[in-house]
């Protein structure tokens, strides 16, 4: 077996190894894989305009804005103010606005035939607004932060809309001139997001796999140890992206670690990679004040 050839005990032998690490940027995968500098420019103008097309964009933003609305759902269920109903319609208002942003670069709309018009009841809307919104959504839970895992997808996310900010939003022109609307926003983006932006690797995350990877095992059962190998995997598929992308020398061979509480350890074969599941148990406390 895979395990007796790699035990768990040689894993995680150096200290620097045991150190938390959140993988939340480019530079974070490229750091792990010693990819350089000149390598890193060539990751991020290849990965940029792939990531920036305007579908992955709103795509981002609109699914981050869904889970975030069932986050306050939840909490003003719990904890019912004025502030968690007044995050509640600016969330609606910012979906309002991807729709209506959509709605304006659809080719089976039926805005691509038609011409523009003389003259605009509405005035255009800025991506401002969303910059606007986003700043005060974040005040409005400030104090609810913890609570609310997606809102700091939100924070990493206005660091994408504060580039656009300038851009119009005009769903009463014609095909031609929203593609053109598109267009900006994808250039503005692939030049300003840097390796190390954390907004370019959440839109990465989201042209990967549609979602975002992140898992804590908080039972043994089958079912939750192959879902925690499974997100597990995802984020290994990314640092194999990067190392190709980057067209690094070598073989990559990758392994993922689980933790569990009360579980035997095991080695699993899932995809071409190899995941160990370790077993935590509380036995008597240490007199140590070194980390195990």
């Amino acid at each position: 077996m895979l395990k007796k050839q790699i035990p768990a005990f040689d894993c995680f032998g150096k200290p620097s190894e045991r150190e938390p690490m959140i993988v939340n940027s480019l530079t974070t995968v490229s750091n792990v894989l010693n990819v350089t500098a000149q390598q890193r420019k060539s990751v991020r103008l290849t990965i940029c305009p792939q990531v920036t097309q305007h579908k992955i964009w709103t795509g981002a933003l609109e699914k981050i804005l869904n889970e975030l609305k069932t986050e306050i759902g939840l909490l003003n269920c719990q904890f019912p103010s004025e502030g968690t109903k007044m995050g509640q319609q600016i969330v609606s208002s910012c979906l309002k606005f991807l729709d209506e942003s959509a709605g304006s670069c659809d080719p089976d709309s039926a805005s691509w035939i038609r011409l523009s018009p003389a003259k605009v009841v509405d005035s255009p809307r800025k991506w401002e607004d969303v910059f606007e919104m986003f700043n005060d959504l974040i005040n409005c839970f400030k104090s609810e932060k913890d609570r609310l895992y997606h809102l700091k997808k939100i924070e990493v996310m206005k660091g994408g809309v504060s580039q656009i900010r300038d851009v119009l939003v005009d769903n009463s022109i014609g095909y031609k001139d929203a593609r053109h609307q598109e267009s900006l926003i994808q250039k503005k983006l692939t030049k300003t997001l840097g390796h190390s932006s954390q907004c370019l690797f959440t839109l990465l995350l989201y042209y990967l796999y549609g979602q975002y990877t992140g898992r804590i095992l908080t039972s043994n059962e089958e079912k939750t140890v192959w879902s925690g190998v499974k997100q597990l995997e995802r984020a290994l598929g990314l640092f194999k992206f990067v190392w190709e992308t980057a067209g690094m020398k070598g073989i990559l061979e990758l392994q993922g670690h689980l933790w569990c509480v009360g579980h035997e350890e095991r080695s699993i074969m899932y995809r071409g990679n190899a995941f160990f599941l370790h077993g935590i148990s509380f036995g008597p406390k240490s007199t140590s004040s070194k980390p195990l």
